[in-house]
């Protein structure tokens, strides 16, 4: 067999669908059996267990040995992030779990196998390419949270630490607090306390849930999906332009053009 045609021949086996299921299928194995071990299991079934690991493991080397021949240049399969993950994913799962030194870090990083669902499904690469993406837009949103916390608790630590010091008493435990009241955990009781004695403490904590759990919340949420806009955009451009596809960018060169050929035409009659 030419090596053109082996070539090809691994390029449609990655490329095939029925073959992407039954990876992703495999990792659902996998993460249910990582979930599987956490129980007590007879002698039979602890083997089993180990014998399936083991099949995961070896199938998982397979499919990324697939991947990596059906790449055309070969240096060019390490250029991807996503390639770089499932190889140190698989190649730490192949040390052996029991009775080494080793074998507590072998079965966290099993665990960590279930991250492959990321890297096999193009969706869930969008989101947390997007995520990543959106952090430093984020990391001002959190700050100016933080501000907002940090004066809350401080207001709140002065005021309320006679009436109940343990949620009051000094200010790291006022932000756990202020936590617990923007995650709207019980914080009737924790306002109600309050008001007991200061009885209009309800705007203290009422201005605070909508800075918070209204007001940044929304901003985070607004950013994300800004970020996974983008990013789709992106997305959809470069595969218009892997097919010959006309961007939208083209479009709009191709209407300025027809435009300018109109005007010129019109001014010359």
């Amino acid at each position: 067999m030419q090596a053109s045609e082996l070539q090809s021949r691994f390029e449609r086996i990655r490329a095939n669908k029925l073959f992407e299921i039954f990876v992703i299928s495999v990792i659902v194995v996998s993460a249910l059996l990582v979930g599987a071990k956490t129980y007590d299991m007879p002698a039979g079934v602890a083997s089993l267990t180990l014998v399936l690991d083991w099949f995961i493991s070896a199938f998982f080397l397979t499919e990324l040995t697939i991947r990596f021949l059906a790449e055309r240049r070969k240096r060019d399969f390490f250029k991807s992030f996503w390639n770089w993950f499932d190889t140190l994913i698989v190649a730490v799962s192949l040390i052996p779990a029991d009775d080494t030194e080793l074998a507590l870090i072998a079965r966290l990083v099993r665990v960590f196998r279930v991250l492959r669902m990321i890297s096999i499904i193009p969706e869930l690469r969008l989101l947390l390419v997007s995520l990543v993406k959106a952090l430093p837009q984020l990391g001002y949103v959190m700050l100016l949270m933080f501000i907002i916390f940090y004066i809350y608790a401080a207001i709140g630590s002065t005021l309320f630490e006679a009436i109940n010091p343990v949620l009051w008493g000094d200010i790291t435990i006022s932000l756990l607090t202020l936590f617990r009241v923007m995650t709207f955990e019980d914080w009737t009781d924790v306002m109600y306390e309050t008001m007991e004695v200061y009885p209009l403490s309800w705007l203290f904590y009422l201005s605070f849930i909508f800075f918070t759990a209204f007001a940044f919340l929304n901003m985070v949420i607004g950013i994300v999906v800004n970020v996974m806009e983008q990013e789709s955009a992106k997305i959809r451009q470069e595969a218009a332009e892997e097919n010959n596809e006309p961007t939208l960018k083209d479009v709009m060169q191709e209407v300025s053009a027809l435009r300018a050929e109109l005007n010129a035409r019109s001014r010359e009659h």
